[in-house]
């Protein structure tokens, strides 16, 4: 009993060090996975802009080629064990909405805090992607970015549920 407690301890205190340190990372058997922010969303009253770290600019290389991006980014402020065990909810936190899985919905509150926003690029200057709008607060994380592609991502045959109806956010 004693060493579970310190083991858990020893544990809470490891991935408080890790968060801290700028990854999170979960292990789970032999699984071990480690996220790095790449970059930081921030709001501005008519636009919204993706700000990549410096040490990853050169990753932006062609990018101004495409028209929309997809961010992929954290929930950082959701980032905690009740909001990670929700598996269902009422979409968009209206109790009319049946009560549905959080893998149907985009709820911030999910296993994997992680949130995606296609993006319209406006345009690219040095570290910086300034985009319409994106649905993330200011100063969240922004784990990867991965080019909207029409071939790939679109899918022109998709079906909503109906409590969804011709809404797309």
């Amino acid at each position: 009993m004693r060493l579970t407690v310190l083991s858990a301890a020893v544990a809470v205190l490891m991935g408080l060090l890790i968060h801290t340190s700028g990854a999170a990372m979960r292990s789970r058997g032999k699984e071990s996975f480690a996220v790095y922010p790449v970059g930081r969303i921030h709001q501005h009253d008519t636009h919204a802009t993706v700000e990549i770290a410096p040490a990853h600019q050169d990753a932006l290389l062609g990018l101004e080629g495409f028209s929309h991006v997809w961010v992929i980014w954290w929930f950082d402020r959701n980032d905690n064990p009740r909001e990670r065990a929700v598996s269902r909810v009422h979409p968009r936190g209206n109790p009319k909405n049946p009560l549905t899985g959080v893998f149907a919905t985009r709820s911030p509150a999910r296993p994997n805090l992680i949130g995606m926003t296609l993006c319209k690029i406006r345009s690219i200057e040095g570290n910086t992607i300034r985009v319409d709008r994106i649905d993330a607060f200011d100063n969240t994380p922004v784990l990867d970015l991965k080019p909207y592609i029409p071939g790939f991502d679109g899918a022109p045959e998709a079906t909503v549920p109906s409590w969804l109806g011709d809404k797309s956010m």
